[in-house]
């Protein structure tokens, strides 16, 4: 009898970027293989890449550290869910705002929001900076 190999959870695995524009598209690069390799399903793929991307861009674009300083996503695979984290070196914490229909930007946030089963930004234990997290739920809730 032949048996499914098994995967032991929880899996973890973290990049370190340059706070540079070009880095958002690597991390969802980097994402998307590592999620092929823990074959995830599309869906949860694609919405997680989705997610680390405007975390990503929040990173790049808001955080008040000189460029070059770096941006760290992380992403562990637990039983029934998935937890991406990017953290960066500025204390500032992020916070959904209201937007005009004729603005370009700013709804990165409330799209994580709508799309995480949870999310949240808190300062760094023991350092400068702060950590923003979402999860998305690998199975369907009961």
């Amino acid at each position: 009898m032949q048996t499914k190999p098994t995967t032991k959870l929880p899996q973890d695995i973290e990049w370190r970027l340059p706070r540079h524009a070009r880095s958002v598209g690597r991390a969802r690069l980097l994402f998307r293989e590592q999620a092929g390799s823990w074959a995830l399903p599309q869906e949860i793929t694609d919405t997680a890449e989705l997610l680390l991307s405007e975390l990503m861009t929040n990173a790049y674009r808001h955080a008040k550290t000189p460029v070059g300083q770096e941006i760290r996503a992380r992403a562990i695979l637990t039983r029934g869910r998935l937890r991406v984290m990017v953290t960066d070196a500025s204390d500032t914490l992020p916070a959904p705002r209201e937007v005009s229909v004729e603005e370009e930007s700013g709804r990165g946030l409330a799209l994580v929001a709508m799309l995480a089963e949870a999310w949240g930004a808190e300062g760094r234990e023991g350092g400068a900076g702060k950590i923003m997290w979402f999860d998305v739920r690998l199975t369907p809730p009961r």
